[in-house]
């Protein structure tokens, strides 16, 4: 029996997603729950998993090829084989189609119809460079195509579109993920729609410094997972946002829409871009349970096992560029939150205590934020709010 693999529901937003990269192969054996491919969306990357045991039959679905959710993607074989057998009628078919394209272009099943919609003609695909597996032409390389021809045909230049796509041998044309494509569209819509202003603070970490030094080696030993600074300036920063509530805001046309819960959002990196997983109801959480919510959620994250709820419904967000040892960065806000909290990186600094110069661990804290809501003096006192929460921590209740 075969079983259909499909584009799964991400969540009510997500009506489509993009076949990343195939993990396995046709003739592969699989087990239950084994991952069998990555898919992207506008919000998340993830790995989707075999639903039986058996070989994986047929990909129905290429490599950079954007599907509705419940679209068929694979099929699995169910029964005793250990190998897919095609019967002759089928083996005749799929000889004659590899001979074909073998002979002629491969294209994904998507990017044919787009070529016969449009009356491209095999000599002009095969001056399309593709960008799918060993190079087949896909949806997205015959709508540059045709947007780009369209162009051609209304210049008076004579270069063909061909030659512009293929002459030169010194750059590499990188195209954007579905991911990064959000990213941009996200952030450009930020930058447009909130009015950014800074303010930046140092703060002496010596105190967490050395409080951290002291029990890093057993805290990982009897709770099974690092410690790091994160959690320390997430607790400062949950409190300094029940000190002054309007920062945990969001602007809703003329209304400002005061949020009564805490949700932290915790920027995290990844080779495909920045994702920020949400900590739900922050505000009633300990350090510790704030420390593990960050690393569950991280961990979650690097291993594309984030699902939709995870990354929405943030009230305010952090984010770390410290973590490169940046001294601070200055970043756009998370909408439709109102402002964000830049984390820089720890480095031991000659600083005047009293009247005498003392070597004190400093980070830098900045925060970006909406001046149509928050102005200059809530954003100072929200800073230096977040500034006194951790330089008088009281550790000896910490943990």
């Amino acid at each position: 029996m075969k079983v259909d693999v499909k584009m799964p529901e991400m969540g009510e937003s997500i009506t489509e997603g993009t076949v990343a990269k195939w993990l396995r192969k046709p003739g592969d054996k699989v087990e239950r729950d084994e991952a069998l491919l990555e898919i992207t969306t506008d919000k998340i990357d993830s790995e989707i998993p075999s639903p039986e045991k058996g070989v994986l039959a047929e990909i129905l679905i290429e490599e950079g090829e954007t599907v509705e959710v419940g679209t068929p993607l694979a099929r699995i074989e169910t029964g005793d084989k250990q190998t897919v057998e095609k019967s002759p009628s089928e083996k005749s078919a799929t000889g004659k189609t590899e001979k074909k394209r073998e002979d002629s272009l491969t294209l994904s099943p998507v990017a044919k119809k787009i070529a016969d919609k449009e009356g491209i003609s095999d000599m002009e695909l095969g001056h399309i460079q593709g960008s799918g597996v060993k190079g087949k032409l896909t949806k997205d390389d015959l709508l540059r195509y045709v947007d780009v021809r369209g162009d051609e045909a209304e210049s008076p230049s004579t270069q063909t579109p061909a030659d512009a796509m293929t002459g030169e041998d010194n750059f590499e044309v990188i195209e954007m993920s579905t991911m990064r494509k959000a990213i941009a569209e996200h952030m450009v819509q930020s930058k447009r729609v909130s009015p950014h202003t800074y303010t930046v603070a140092e703060v002496d970490m010596t105190g967490i410094v050395g409080f951290r030094e002291r029990i890093k080696t057993k805290f990982e030993r009897e709770r099974g997972f690092k410690l790091t600074y994160t959690p320390f300036v997430l607790h400062a920063t949950v409190l300094a946002l029940k000190a002054f509530p309007l920062v945990n805001s969001s602007l809703e046309g003329d209304q400002i829409i005061q949020k009564k819960f805490i949700n932290l959002g915790v920027a995290v990196a990844l080779e495909t871009g920045l994702i920020v997983p949400v900590i739900k109801q922050a505000d009633e959480k300990n350090l510790l349970g704030l420390a593990r919510s960050a690393a569950e959620l991280a961990d979650k994250a690097k291993q594309k096992k984030l699902m939709p709820d995870d990354i929405q419904g943030g009230t305010f967000t952090v984010t770390n560029p410290g973590v490169y040892g940046n001294i601070f960065g200055l970043p756009i806000i998370n909408q439709p939150q109102l402002a964000i909290l830049g984390v820089g990186a720890i480095k031991k600094r000659p600083v005047v205590v009293g009247d005498a110069i003392a070597i004190r661990s400093i980070m830098f804290i900045s925060l970006s934020y909406d001046h149509r809501v928050i102005d200059g003096s809530l954003s100072a006192r929200f800073v230096q709010q977040i500034r006194s929460n951790l330089e008088n921590y009281d550790t000896d209740n910490a943990i």
